[in-house]
């Protein structure tokens, strides 16, 4: 394991933080995180990788460090992030890099994989998402991510995130205090609150097809392991299973003890990321 490094660059016009682990590895991963997180979610995954990676776990736009977009409706999509990417990819001087995403980092990696970065991603690990989703899912997101609490206290915040990311599976009373700690901010009132923009569920709305990705999916032409966590309500059983007929023929995993999605941070569910990178 090697130390973490915190950097930023100018993609597209806006300043994004990532986290550098392993730098002097010749072999990249880029570890993208889910809808309302931050990068420091794959700090467990991107530890256990960087004895032989380097890792690269951005935020995206309007998420912890990255700067808020001034044009949300326009940039809180799947295509600009998509662009991002290259521009985060381009200057770092990523030729050939394998990409695991969890929930919407899964989505980027599909788009960039099809579109943007083919033929620069060689392999593609989907952590719970897949071409579709299921609507009962994208609503009850859509509805704790668009309307974020505040609280008094950092420990209020911490039972919130314990309730709301139940579906993670086990994490430690130490990995629940750094996933609070790296995902909070301070209201001008004092209170604390989710580290993102608010703004950035108006890609549901001004977007509603974004996540529509079959046609994205049955052009990508590299390995694809998916991890589907066993009580998923966002990526259903049935959708997994026909990942696994078409495009890519992704190999699926299902993985005990969680819904949505995996927190990849437990031996097992670590194992398995580093066995298909390794190929």
């Amino acid at each position: 394991m090697s130390a973490a490094a915190s950097r930023y660059l100018c993609c597209e016009g806006r300043e994004i933080h990532y986290m550098e682990w392993g730098a002097g590895h010749a072999e990249t991963v880029v570890a993208w995180h889910g809808l309302a997180r931050t990068g420091r979610d794959m700090d467990e995954l991107a530890a256990h990788l960087s004895s032989r990676y380097r890792v690269i776990c951005p935020d995206t736009i309007g998420r912890g460090l990255s700067q808020w977009s001034p044009q949300p409706e326009l940039e809180y999509c799947l295509d600009f992030y998509s662009r991002i990417a290259r521009a985060l990819a381009d200057q770092l001087g990523l030729q050939r890099f394998a990409w695991v995403g969890t929930s919407m980092g899964g989505a980027i990696g599909m788009v960039c994989a099809a579109g943007r970065l083919k033929g620069r991603i060689t392999r593609l690990l989907l952590n719970d998402i897949g071409p579709e989703l299921a609507t009962p899912a994208v609503e009850r997101i859509r509805t704790y991510a668009g309307n974020p609490p505040a609280f008094d206290t950092v420990g209020e915040l911490e039972t919130y995130f314990r309730t709301v990311y139940r579906p993670y599976g086990y994490l430690s009373d130490v990995q629940w205090r750094q996933l609070t700690e790296t995902s909070t901010r301070r209201l001008p009132d004092g209170r604390v609150t989710p580290h993102y923009d608010p703004a950035m569920v108006q890609q549901f709305s001004v977007h509603p097809q974004d996540y529509d990705l079959w046609p994205v999916y049955d052009r990508i032409d590299i390995p694809v392991l998916c991890l589907r966590g066993v009580d998923s309500d966002l990526l259903l059983p049935e959708t997994a299973e026909a990942m696994r007929g078409r495009g890519p023929r992704a190999e699926v995993v299902t993985i005990d003890g969680c819904g949505h999605a995996p927190a990849l941070n437990v031996p097992d569910q670590l194992a398995l990321v580093q066995r298909f990178l390794a190929g």
